[in-house]
């Protein structure tokens, strides 16, 4: 466990504007479920931390193109994904010696399939959740504000007039593996 110093150094360093700012790109992974919002998170390799999939923008393709490939290789999903980002957030990528501020901004993506084998099978695991467990796994506040932003807008969205967010189910098994 870091300390309250490390801990308190690090927010004030995420709130600074760093010369050597690093971009990285996210999916927000969703389903609708019996009317609900359902997301898929997955766990850090390094800290075991539930996140959202992502990566670096892969050369020769757009940054929700490589959303999207985060999403299949570290989740094992694909879907239908935004190519306007709901938001950004900022993290803290810590190396050997060094710690560096990445900025991530975050592309909503419909699942629509979901593999049984995927390429970091073995590194992470995936587990699919409702909005209040979402935010509580989730370690930033910013994320979890943008998995609820994401919740009413993709609700709303579906409805038919008159429902309250009784958009298209899809079935997607809320299981850990």
């Amino acid at each position: 466990m870091r300390s309250y110093s490390q801990y308190f150094l690090d927010r004030v360093f995420l709130r600074v504007r760093a010369p050597d700012l690093t971009r990285q790109v996210a999916a927000i992974p969703y389903a609708v479920v019996d009317g609900r919002v359902a997301f898929l998170l997955i766990t850090s390799r390094r800290s075991g931390r539930w996140i959202f999939p992502k990566g670096s923008v892969i050369e020769g393709k757009t940054p929700w193109e490589s959303a999207q490939q985060e999403a299949l290789e570290e989740a094992g999903v694909e879907g239908e994904i935004d190519c306007t980002p709901i938001g950004t957030y900022r993290t803290i990528k810590k190396g050997s010696i060094a710690r560096k501020v990445v900025e991530v901004d975050l592309y909503p993506m419909r699942v629509t399939r979901q593999n049984d084998t995927w390429p970091e099978q073995a590194n992470r695991k995936r587990h699919w959740v409702l909005l209040r467990e979402a935010k509580r796994l989730l370690h930033d506040p910013v994320l979890a504000g943008l998995t609820t932003q994401l919740s009413r807008r993709v609700l709303f969205a579906d409805a038919p007039a008159g429902s309250a967010g009784q958009g298209p189910h899809y079935h997607i098994a809320a299981r850990r593996q």
